[in-house]
């Protein structure tokens, strides 16, 4: 029971971190509009939580080694912590101006990334900067592209 939560938790802390913070820098990028990063966020911490769970729960029935419990149990945790860690990015930008929230919302992503990679390097007995290095190389990698798209975006399509 323990294993199929802290999976749930993991990839809803890991997608919540990831997706949020590329359609913040996204949409920060092409807009600079508090109010549009504002909805983006609610947009992921609701749509995105629902598809995710859903995508674990049929992921955990498919493998057909759970429990109905277990299923339930993974798709619960997904959800919420998806649903949570996303609503944290509300924070950064209902307090501070746009792009300082953007720098505020990176430190803290980069936080909770680095947190859960170092307990999960841990718990494995993995090299911790090795994992770290790599979480952290692909969700660097993630934030570079999204704002140059948003850049683009907002160049080639921002008199839409």
């Amino acid at each position: 029971m323990k294993e199929v939560f802290k999976k749930g938790f993991s990839f809803g802390l890991t997608s919540a971190t990831i997706t949020t913070l590329g359609l913040m820098i996204g949409l920060q990028s092409s807009t600079q509009s508090r109010l549009v990063v504002l909805g983006g966020i609610l947009t992921i911490a609701i749509a995105d939580a629902f598809s995710d769970s859903l995508g674990v729960h049929i992921s955990e029935e498919f493998e057909n080694k759970k429990s109905p419990k277990e299923v339930w149990m993974a798709t619960i945790a997904t959800f919420l912590s998806k649903f949570i860690f996303a609503l944290t990015f509300l924070i950064p930008v209902l307090l501070f101006p746009l792009s300082t929230a953007i720098i505020v919302s990176i430190l803290w992503g980069l936080f909770m990334i680095s947190l859960l990679s170092y307990k999960m390097a841990k718990e494995q007995h993995s090299g911790v900067w090795q994992v770290i290095g790599e979480h952290v190389l692909i969700f660097f990698s993630v934030m570079a592209i999204t704002h140059f798209v948003g850049d683009f975006i907002g160049t080639h399509f921002g008199d839409l």
